[in-house]
């Protein structure tokens, strides 16, 4: 690793900790020749993620907009913004388990509300009506009676 102060190519390794879930090791490094310390941080190489949208375009798997979704939904409720961020680790982590290197937005919308029926009612609700598109009082109505006969069982 080369040195950020001198440039020199030689440093060694002081001290090694995991670092956000264990996804990353936080290095601590030493320069052998100027002697000043720097952390660098590694992680596992992720294979591109595409996500084909609606229309048929490929864009890149963006996982913030899981999570202004989840936020979205989740607005003004007793929901600890740690748990969201939790679920959707999750969720993302389910995405990249499947190794496919395309998946559909209709798919990852599927997900997200499978997470969130046992989530948190209101939450998933809110998320629905603006995915699923609910074009009237009634198809919202059939929606809440779907998720009260799931939660009946």
């Amino acid at each position: 690793m080369r040195c950020p102060f001198c440039k020199e190519m030689d440093s060694r390794v002081v001290d090694s900790r995991s670092a956000e879930d264990g996804n990353t090791i936080r290095r601590r490094r030493e320069c052998i020749s100027c002697g000043k310390r720097f952390t660098t941080y590694e992680t596992v190489e992720q294979i591109p993620l595409m996500v084909i949208k609606n229309d048929g375009r490929r864009v890149l798997f963006d996982s913030n907009k899981i999570l202004t979704g989840l936020v979205r939904s989740c607005d003004k409720r007793d929901i600890s913004m740690e748990s969201i961020i939790k679920l959707s680790n999750e969720i993302e982590k389910e995405i990249r388990n499947t190794m496919e290197r395309e998946v559909s937005s209709k798919k990852i919308g599927e997900l997200v509300m499978e997470k969130l029926r046992h989530f948190d009612d209101v939450a998933y609700i809110r998320f629905a009506s603006v995915y699923r598109k609910f074009a009237d009082i009634t198809s919202f109505k059939e929606e809440l009676e779907e998720l009260l006969k799931a939660k009946g069982k």
